[in-house]
């Protein structure tokens, strides 16, 4: 049986001015090919930031890096890298994925007072790794194509009282 390949996440957008992270589990197939967060056209990410901070996201990468950080908003994942080959969370383990390191990001990012799990696979590795996180952190429905069940008005709500 041959090596899996194993995918490297993205590098945090984060700056001393961030106040909430925003955390999802891996980047899917579509995120990988673009190289950033939230590539899949159909995930509903960026459109929820634009209703809840009323301003239209760039198109490109850096456009959108400039937009979290003007808004405060940092963005990372709780997975560090995986051999995943697909999009699904599910498929996330412990056998193929290793899980990131938030301590350091965190202590050097004093200014951050919240920060929101996309989805429950994110949640779920968080709370498993960080239960010496002192910071405020909470659970959102994910904003992937695949939960079809998501009402945006939790995160838009969310982002407006912590922004």
């Amino acid at each position: 049986m041959p090596n899996k390949v194993w995918h490297k996440g993205f590098e945090p957008v984060i700056d001393r001015n961030s106040k909430v992270l925003i955390l999802g589990s891996f980047p899917s197939v579509k995120s990988r090919e673009q190289g950033f967060y939230y590539g899949n056209k159909q995930n509903r990410f960026w459109k929820i930031l634009e209703k809840a901070l009323d301003k239209p996201v760039p198109e490109s990468v850096e456009g959108r890096k400039r937009f979290l950080l003007e808004n405060h908003i940092a963005l990372w994942d709780v997975i560090e890298s995986s051999s995943i080959d697909g999009s699904m969370d599910s498929d996330l383990t412990e056998s193929n994925s290793k899980p990131a390191d938030f301590s350091s990001l965190l202590k050097s990012n004093p200014n951050i007072k919240l920060i929101i799990l996309n989805g429950k696979k994110a949640y779920a590795v968080f709370e498993k790794f960080n239960k010496d996180c002192k910071i405020e952190y909470t659970y959102l429905p994910s904003t992937s194509p695949a939960n079809t069940r998501l009402n945006a008005t939790e995160w838009v709500e969310k982002l407006k009282e912590n922004l």
